[in-house]
């Protein structure tokens, strides 16, 4: 006779034993689906034998009630080590009492696990006397695992950890270390950034490198239409089942009529990478800006030049209105060396734009701003500049490089124009870039790093209900959304009469 195989074994002992712990079928067996048996397979039948495995679906499509079948296995399943240890780690005091709760109703739902496992609802533990195993449900907020050595630990909604350290995480691995076949489950939506634990843990597993690491990814392609009903399906694998479809549905008409709801949306519900913090703007309303740029021929141009410092993101970003819209051509710089480094710690392709001319590199280890001065030189010769606003902050080591590159000093202060970075001067240039770009008056020929700008970028609100980009909320660069923000600042609001040229008032610049 065959030998069973151990994800068999495993879906068998669940579907006998397990009761469905709440809803329209509450009490019923457990009948695992096709999907939720691939897991398993995955899971259970690697032949490197399986360390991590992270599953990574939207909302409402049965996460908690997964990890409860999950940890009664390893408890007083086939599964199930005498005398170990197993926990449940969340993020919230309430999601780490919903964990235990769905598994405690599933205990005493179930005619054959309540008479072994006995639940401790005050401290949030199960416990299995007969094989000496013990359950038990951390959170973030009340305590760490230091100390405890689990066999067995499922990390519940890991994407909500913002950045690439969780001291909880930590814990429960480092404590796993003292087993020889330890395993740990992650089951959740995805992180809002690529530079969070989560992105991070599923970015390694999918490049394959450890064969005891498995990742399953449910999620919708980036270039698939978000308010398509078949995206959802592709990417809810309960859809139709358990999962609540005309709630989601409408949902999605919710985020489709007001764009301040689409990031949530789309990361819950479609379980993209997606910040719902407050964004500068939708992605939707950005990506419908993306056509191609022209030829600006005499037309005149305002920038925003955001000055980095000696290692960061330097952003010049020129528009010009052009048949009825503001087009864009932005530079952006880095420093040369280390390029690659930066590219891995920011979690984000700078030595592939450069290589593409998306991205100007300047020689060293740091900005040089005699580099910048001779590029925007070099553009005052090409274009009908009329002004470029700046921050004050670096400006006075640039001025001597302006003068060395060819300005003089009377050209720059007819050319460069002191913006400040306060609520007064970005609200109501901020207002004028909001409205052009929800009127799809903006074109910025799908820019890959001004798009990660636009994409990072958040706005604070002062009590009077002024608005302006806040760096110290972005997950990543913002310079590019600063620098085009302050362009459209002092650019003219009446666009419907030709502008004087600052040519008609100096001398053209010459080389």
């Amino acid at each position: 006779m065959a030998k069973l195989k151990r994800s068999t074994r495993n879906i068998r002992w669940i579907e006998e034993h397990c009761r469905i712990p709440e809803g329209k079928l509450v009490g019923q067996p457990v009948k695992l689906r096709k999907w939720q048996r691939k897991e398993l397979e995955k899971i259970y039948d690697n032949p490197a034998g399986t360390r991590q495995a992270i599953i990574s679906f939207p909302r409402k499509n049965g996460k908690t009630a997964l990890i409860s079948f999950l940890l009664l296995l390893h408890l007083c399943g086939p599964e199930a080590q005498p005398n170990s240890q197993l926990y449940s780690a969340a993020q919230s005091k309430d999601q780490a009492a919903t964990i235990y709760k769905l598994a405690a109703k599933t205990v005493r739902l179930s005619p054959t696990l309540n008479q072994y496992v006995i639940p401790r609802d005050t401290v949030k533990e199960l416990a299995c006397p007969e094989l000496g195993t013990l359950y038990a449900a951390l959170s973030a907020e009340k305590s760490t695992a230091h100390g405890k050595s689990p066999i067995f630990a499922v990390h519940d909604e890991l994407g909500q950890v913002k950045g690439p350290v969780s001291e909880l995480y930590e814990a429960v691995e480092t404590g796993m270390g003292a087993h020889e076949a330890p395993l740990s489950v992650i089951i959740s939506t995805q992180a809002p950034t690529d530079n969070d634990l989560l992105s991070r843990l599923i970015d390694e597993a999918l490049t394959g490198a450890d064969p005891k690491t498995t990742v399953s990814v449910y999620s919708a392609p980036e270039d698939a239409d978000p308010f398509c009903e078949e995206t959802l399906k592709n990417c809810n694998p309960a859809w139709g089942d358990f999962l609540n479809a005309e709630e989601v549905l409408r949902t999605m008409r919710k985020a489709e009529a007001l764009p301040s709801q689409e990031p949530g949306y789309r990361n819950l519900h479609l379980n993209q990478r997606v910040d719902q913090s407050t964004p500068a703007i939708a992605r939707s309303v950005w990506e419908a800006c993306g056509g191609a740029v022209s030829d600006w021929g005499d037309a005149p141009v305002y920038a925003g030049l955001d000055l980095s410092a000696t290692a960061d993101l330097t952003a010049f970003v020129p528009i010009a209105w052009i048949e009825d819209a503001w087009e864009t051509k932005p530079t952006f710089w880095l420093p040369e060396e280390g390029l690659k480094e930066k590219s891995r710690a920011d979690r984000v392709p700078y030595d592939v734009w450069a290589a593409d001319r998306d991205l100007e590199t300047t020689p060293g280890r740091s900005i040089e701003y005699e580099w910048v001065a001779k590029e925007l030189w070099q553009f005052c010769q090409a274009h009908n500049v009329a002004k470029i606003a700046f921050d004050r902050w670096g400006f006075k080591y640039l001025r001597p490089w302006l003068l060395k590159a060819g300005f003089t000093e009377e050209q720059i202060e007819e050319l460069f124009v002191e913006f400040g970075q306060g609520f007064a001067s970005i609200s109501p240039a901020f207002r004028s870039l909001e409205s052009a770009l929800l009127n799809e008056k903006v074109r910025h020929g799908g820019h890959p790093v001004l798009a990660m700008c636009a994409g990072n970028a958040v706005v604070t609100s002062d009590p009077a209900g002024n608005r302006k980009l806040d760096k110290s909320k972005a997950t990543g660069r913002i310079d590019g959304m600063v620098a085009l923000t302050m362009a459209m600042g002092v650019a003219p609001d009446d666009t419907s009469e030709p502008q004087e040229s600052i040519y008609e008032t100096r001398d053209v610049l010459f080389i």
